[in-house]
C-alpha cells in the first residue's frame, strides 16, 4: 500500500510540477515583449541579459540547467524504514502541492507584469506595475515562499540529487527578493514603502 500510494504521489506531483513550470516559462516569455524599463546596473552582463529575456542568455542556460538537472535525477541511497517513508511522504506533499498551488497563484496575479531576474540583476518593464493584490496582499514574496515549500517538499518525496540540488539554491532565493526590492524600491518610492510596511516579507500576519 505505501508502495502504491508512494508512486501515484510521485506521479502526481510530477504533473502538477510540470504545468507549473510551464505557466512560470510563460510568463518569461511574455515578459521578452515588453519594452524594458529600469534595471539594476551592477550586474554581470549575462545575468542582465538573462533577467531581461535575452533569447541568448536564456534559451541556453535554460538547456544546460535542464540537461543537469536531469543527469542528476539519481535516488539518494538512504535507508527508510516504512514510518519514516510514510512521514516524509506526507510532510512532502503538505508542502510541495501547497508550495506549487502558492507559486501558480503569485504567477497568475502577477500577469504580465511577471517576469524573471536573478540574484544580481532585476529587470523591471517600462509600463511596470506594482501588485499588491492576491497573495501579494499577504506577503511581498509569495512565489518564493511557495518555491521554498514546493523545492523541500520535492527533496522529501524524491529524494534524488536533483531535488537536494534544487533545495540547496533557496538562499539565491532570498538574495533574488533582495535585489527585487531594491528595484521596486526605487522606482515606485513612496509607493513601495507604504506597501512593504504594511505587509511582511515572508511570513503572513495571523488574522490577516
Amino acid at each position: 500500500m505505501l508502495d502504491w500510494l508512494d508512486r501515484w504521489t510521485r506521479r502526481l506531483g510530477g504533473l502538477a510540477g510540470l504545468a507549473v513550470s510551464l505557466a512560470l516559462y510563460s510568463g518569461l516569455v511574455m515578459g521578452a515583449r515588453h519594452a524594458k524599463g529600469r534595471s539594476t546596473e551592477d550586474a554581470p552582463e549575462v545575468a542582465r541579459a538573462f533577467a531581461q529575456g535575452s533569447a541568448t542568455a536564456v534559451v541556453p542556460s535554460t538547456v544546460l540547467g535542464l540537461g543537469a538537472l536531469y543527469l542528476m535525477w539519481r535516488p539518494i541511497r538512504v535507508g527508510l524504514s516504512a514510518p519514516v517513508r510514510l512521514a516524509a511522504l506526507v510532510a512532502g506533499s503538505i508542502l510541495y502541492f501547497p508550495g506549487l498551488a502558492i507559486m501558480l497563484w503569485g504567477r497568475l496575479t502577477l500577469g504580465r507584469m511577471h517576469n524573471v531576474s536573478t540574484s544580481r540583476a532585476v529587470q523591471l518593464f517600462a509600463d511596470h506595475e506594482l501588485v499588491t493584490s492576491g497573495p501579494f496582499a499577504h506577503v511581498r514574496h509569495p512565489m518564493y515562499v511557495g518555491g521554498i515549500m514546493a523545492e523541500l517538499g520535492a527533496l522529501l518525496l524524491y529524494r534524488t540529487w536533483t531535488t537536494l540540488l534544487l533545495a540547496m539554491d533557496i538562499p539565491n532565493l532570498v538574495m533574488r527578493s533582495r535585489r527585487e526590492e531594491e528595484a521596486l524600491a526605487a522606482e515606485f518610492g513612496e509607493a513601495w514603502a507604504d506597501y512593504a510596511g504594511r505587509v511582511p516579507g515572508w511570513l503572513p500576519r495571523l488574522g490577516t
